[in-house]
């Protein structure tokens, strides 16, 4: 599971020609579902979404979370960041979730990250979107659940983990 998040000063989602959600200060976090994937990738990434660092302390300093600053969270869909582009021109998907699991899976991610308290925005699932996004910063994180410390789920190529 991969979330691309943005630190924002506010965003909103437009589906249909109506608005579908909006936040103000927080975070957009743009969810891909992999095959594979299950709860396990869900509570990490939901747990890093809330307690990343990645907002200015009064230093200006990243000390504070989007549950420190009581921010706001949009969270979308987007089966797009599981892009195979190694080969062609035109992207792969074979990668990511089929339908019914991603759906399953998404809205699972959506649930935990509501039961935090925070004000929650979403999109419409498989919809086609609008999002109007301002970047904060910019600040642009990518996580992958598959990347997780302490864990060799897929080694690097070229690399030789014995002699680490």
């Amino acid at each position: 599971m991969k979330a691309l998040l943005q630190r924002v000063s506010a965003a909103a989602v437009t589906v249909d020609g109506q608005e579908s959600g909006r936040i103000g200060r927080g975070l957009v976090a743009l969810v891909g579902v992999a095959e594979g994937d299950s709860e396990a990738d869900i509570d990490y990434l939901v747990s890093k979404l809330l307690n990343l660092r990645i907002f200015d302390d009064a230093g200006g300093k990243f000390n504070m979370s989007v549950l420190d600053i009581t921010g706001e969270l949009l969270i979308i869909s987007q089966f797009t960041l599981l892009a195979d582009t190694r080969r062609g021109r035109r992207p792969g998907f074979s990668g990511a979730a089929t339908l019914q699991e991603a759906a399953r899976l998404f809205q699972l991610f959506v649930d935990r990250a509501t039961d935090s308290g925070l004000h929650v925005a979403t999109g419409r699932f498989q919809a086609h979107m609008h999002l109007e996004i301002h970047n904060d910063g910019p600040v642009t994180i990518m996580l992958d659940s598959r990347e997780r410390a302490g864990q060799n789920l897929a080694p690097a190529k070229g690399r030789n983990d014995a002699s680490d």
